[in-house]
């Protein structure tokens, strides 16, 4: 009889209510290629550009154009979306991710790379913002916190195994031929995306005149904020953290994005399910605290162990705190907006990353690299001062109504 009884709940779970259904492991999977070939270049690619003679501040400003790039073609994104579907725009930016991360290998000067790092940036802008959109359209509304999280481990099994395997094959084999190697996996996730079944694009039932400049969702705004403070602090890590840690004499670069990404997994396991049921409060001031710890003790950095205890404390925060921010910014979106909502989202992720990479050149050509993890430190002090004036201003309007 129990058995019978377990049997009838298990099928009137309704089938809404699923998250790992086909088109979801699929857009899982296609994220996690596209993701690998690109942390794969994070550490490697100033690299590349030392050896093509560049300095510190070329290091960052090829960095930077890349997330302006994306940031630039985000809200085109966006709408198109919404217009021309999600399969289109997800497809068109991984062609395009594809082709120039072959090319890569092939360029004699800094020049040419900083240009094919502007078409590769809308590449990715086109094929991250679609990616978060589809994935959102796949995930229940109710379980978008928890949905979201495991989404995002796709994108952190990537950086656990990118990063080192990047830096591996560095001296190993050429830059051209680990180029190829990621163009490959971006060609992996172009396959995938074929068989995934997009969400039809539907007109709202009132169909208002678009504004001239909608360039942004509003709704999303307060979280998008948030999260240009929390990814300046990714922008001076993924840059600048293997040269910091050469000067320092510090050994375990490659252990820091693994363990990194090992505790950014683990705390994505609960964080999205803390978020659907008790809110952003609860997610984003104690992970800002732990990124905040991390970046003090990659300014002192005197050893492997304090290299590998901030990865611990990073990867923590920042698994807590991005995705709950992503589901933040969707869930007050109309549906027709869900797009802009991802594309405001992404567009102030890549402007922290380009912004601090453009900074963080600056500070460590004039004055070492230690002081970038300390303005990165104040980066996130500003978030939570920022938060919490976001959160009493919302409490003071709820209470009005």
């Amino acid at each position: 009889m129990s058995d019978q009884m377990g049997e009838a709940r298990a099928y009137s779970r309704p089938k809404e209510d699923k998250i790992w259904t086909k088109d979801f492991i699929f857009i899982w999977l296609a994220n996690f290629f596209i993701f690998l070939g690109f942390q794969m270049t994070l550490p490697t690619l100033p690299l590349y550009v030392k050896e093509l003679g560049g300095s510190d501040q070329m290091v960052g400003i090829i960095v930077g154009i890349f997330t302006f790039s994306a940031l630039l073609l985000r809200p085109f994104a966006g709408h198109a979306l919404e217009t021309k579907g999600r399969g289109f725009v997800y497809i068109i930016g991984l062609a395009i991710f594809v082709i120039t991360m072959g090319i890569y290998g092939f360029l004699a000067s800094i020049f040419l790379l900083g240009l094919v790092r502007v078409i590769q940036g809308a590449g990715w802008g086109f094929s991250t913002t679609a990616g978060g959109t589809i994935a959102t359209d796949l995930i229940p509304p109710k379980r978008r916190g928890e949905g979201m999280g495991y989404f995002g481990l796709s994108g952190n099994i990537a950086l656990a195994m990118g990063p080192s395997l990047g830096l591996s094959l560095v001296g190993i084999i050429s830059f051209r031929d680990i180029f190829f190697i990621c163009a490959t996996l971006g060609l992996t996730a172009l396959l995938l995306s074929l068989g995934i079944r997009y969400k039809k694009v539907e007109a709202p039932e009132t169909q208002s005149k678009p504004a001239r400049f909608d360039v942004l969702e509003k709704t999303a705004l307060q979280p998008s904020i948030l999260m240009f403070f929390i990814t300046a602090t990714f922008g001076g890590i993924a840059t600048f953290l293997p040269l910091h840690a050469l000067e320092r004499n510090v050994e375990g670069i490659t252990m820091y994005f693994l363990v990194y990404a090992i505790f950014l997994m683990f705390s994505r396991l609960f964080a999205g399910q803390i978020y659907d049921k008790k809110g952003h409060l609860y997610v984003f001031i104690p992970g800002a605290l732990f990124i905040f710890s991390a970046m003090l003790l990659l300014a002192w950095l005197p050893s492997k162990t304090i290299l590998l205890t901030a990865a611990a404390l990073y990867g923590f925060g920042f698994g807590t705190v991005q995705p709950a921010l992503q589901a933040w910014a969707v869930d007050r979106a109309e549906v027709n907006r869900k797009g802009m909502a991802n594309a405001t989202f992404f567009s102030f992720f890549d402007l922290g990353i380009g912004v601090a990479a453009i900074f963080f050149g600056m500070l460590a050509s004039n004055i070492n690299y230690a002081s970038i993890y300390i303005a990165s430190s104040i980066s996130i002090l500003c978030s939570i001062i920022i938060y919490i004036y976001f959160y009493l201003k919302g409490k003071r309007q709820r209470t009005v109504i």
